[in-house]
């Protein structure tokens, strides 16, 4: 298949959103950058937000700013920490334990380019524990609460650093091999792939990707952030493509990012997935080892 980076033309803003009112939410990493700005316009079109965060004294501010910008909304803090795999097990515990559906679940946390190689909890390499382990277990648990929804919908927030990731099947952990932007690329295109895959498994639920672009954030500590800074986007901006992919109604599969400056900055666009997300082979492959390594099944 033929891979171009042509994008569909069109303007879309906060405005677009339309009433979410009743709809439930999470948004991980929603205590700043761009799942703060996602978390805060659901919030403001009408849905009940929680707020996932693995700093509580960062959540705890970030929940008091939101309450000011968006007064009436319904948002609330709940602890999350991806790259612990009993975290994440606790809270969708404590999700489905309320018997709320579960409408809109945004898988936006990450971490990018440690600039030397770090373990989580279980031992896996901690970028691609955290943005796709962490994230696909949660994904699994929360099943029964997606079940539980008229029009369930999973958001997997990838990035531009996709397009340059390989997934390595036998190198999942960088053990052999460990470079910070090549590894957390891996990351970034697992995202994809599960997205990809998720959609494949379980037609009755919407299963589509955004990316940022280029955004100012706390994600680029450790790599690229006085470029960012120059060329970068809000975050409010950067959380469009999140939101775009959180309320329009589309089909599984679809990926949205900004439009303009090679994808960088810009009005969220439907855009191309990279020709490296689309080899099915690999998807199915990386699920059964995912399943594997975290201990959660998928179960319909």
């Amino acid at each position: 298949m033929k891979c171009t980076c042509c994008c569909k033309s069109d303007k879309w803003t906060t405005e677009n959103i339309g009433d979410q009112t009743g709809k439930n939410a999470i948004v991980t990493g929603a205590n700043s950058g761009v799942g703060y700005h996602t978390a805060l316009e659901l919030g403001r079109a009408g849905a009940n937000v929680v707020i996932a965060s693995r700093d509580e004294a960062r959540g705890n501010t970030a929940l008091k700013q939101l309450r000011q910008e968006a007064p009436g909304a319904k948002f609330r803090l709940e602890f999350l920490d991806l790259s612990d795999l009993m975290s994440v097990r606790l809270f969708a515990e404590k999700y489905l334990a309320t018997n709320e559906p579960l409408d809109i679940l945004v898988n936006n946390a990450g971490i990018m380019a440690l600039p030397e190689r770090e373990l989580t909890v279980e031992g896996f390499e901690k970028q691609f524990g955290t943005n796709h382990l962490g994230h696909f277990a949660l994904t699994g648990l929360l099943l029964p609460a997606l079940q539980r929804s008229k029009t369930p919908r999973v958001v997997s927030v990838s990035s531009a650093a996709a397009t340059w990731g390989k997934i390595e099947l036998d190198n999942l952990q960088s053990e052999r091999l460990y470079k910070p932007m090549r590894t957390y690329g891996q990351s970034k295109l697992a995202n994809l792939a599960f997205m990809l895959e998720l959609g494949r498994r379980f037609p009755w639920l919407t299963s589509v990707a955004s990316h940022p672009g280029a955004t100012v954030s706390n994600l680029q500590k450790h790599k690229f952030e006085c470029i960012t800074k120059i060329i970068g986007q809000h975050g409010s901006q950067g959380a469009l493509p999140s939101l775009r992919a959180s309320v329009e109604e589309t089909r599984s599969g679809t990926y949205y990012g900004p439009k303009s400056w090679f994808q960088m900055r810009g009005t969220p666009v439907e855009v191309k997935l990279p020709c490296s997300s689309r080899k099915s082979e690999v998807h199915s492959k990386l699920w059964e080892k995912s399943e594997q390594l975290t201990g959660v099944c998928f179960q319909c």
